[in-house]
């Protein structure tokens, strides 16, 4: 039996809003679908989070995570609700590691994310350079309202070390952006290879969730039918 619950987690410097178009697909199509927002302060708080939307679903959920997003369902997805994890151009952290120590030494030639120095302990991306770097393929008046309507993340979600990799246990889908300036497509595939991820690829930016939302859907729809 298929699954019909979806919840989705957003990356960092960026909410939940993003996820609108694959929200819209997945609800035409039946789908119970639930949009996390993570306040980025640190791992822990984020999978609680996480957790508490997971809690309120009378049934098996497929959990969706973006950039950041991925390491927080990596934890999260050990949840007794979490059929099926799906990465969209995501982070999936192994026991141990953290964003901050996957992105700690690019290979040489990547791209580097424009993150800006920490203020107070929270970070941003170079709002100039922020189109560029995440959203390239979007429309353009979009990605600038992206980039001025940035979520800080904390150093500590950055630095939040994965206890237990729920890919370890769990089926995982993983839609690679091949045109991502923030998550080097190599990184991508080396970590959803690691995870034993079906694996789809698609030219697009950081942000292909919202460039091309049917196309995350249909990776999405993938992992619940699978069941």
């Amino acid at each position: 039996m298929a699954i019909k619950n979806v919840v989705l987690v957003h990356g960092n410097f960026v909410d939940g809003s993003g996820w609108q178009g694959v929200y819209d697909h997945l609800s035409a199509d039946g789908y119970r679908v639930a949009v996390v927002q993570t306040p980025n302060l640190s791992l822990a708080g984020d999978v609680a989070a996480t957790r508490q939307v997971l809690d309120s679903l009378g049934g098996p959920a497929v959990l969706v995570g973006h950039s950041y997003g991925g390491a927080v369902i990596t934890e999260a997805g050990n949840h007794p609700n979490v059929a099926a994890l799906v990465y969209i151009a995501a982070f999936a952290p192994d026991k141990g590691e953290s964003v901050g120590s996957l992105i700690a030494d690019p290979p040489p030639g990547a791209p580097v994310p424009p993150i800006l120095p920490p203020r107070d302990g929270f970070l941003l991306l170079d709002r100039d350079k922020f189109a560029a770097s995440f959203a390239a393929d979007v429309p353009e008046k979009l990605a600038a309202f992206m980039a001025d309507s940035q979520l800080p993340c904390n150093v500590d979600a950055l630095n939040g070390a994965v206890s237990e990799p729920a890919w370890r246990t769990k089926p995982s889908w993983y839609l690679v952006s091949t045109d991502d300036h923030m998550i080097p497509p190599a990184a991508q595939r080396t970590m959803s290879e690691r995870a034993k991820a079906t694996v789809t690829e698609t030219p697009g930016s950081h942000a292909v969730y919202v460039s091309q939302p049917s196309v995350a859907a249909a990776v999405i729809t993938q992992a619940a039918q699978a069941h």
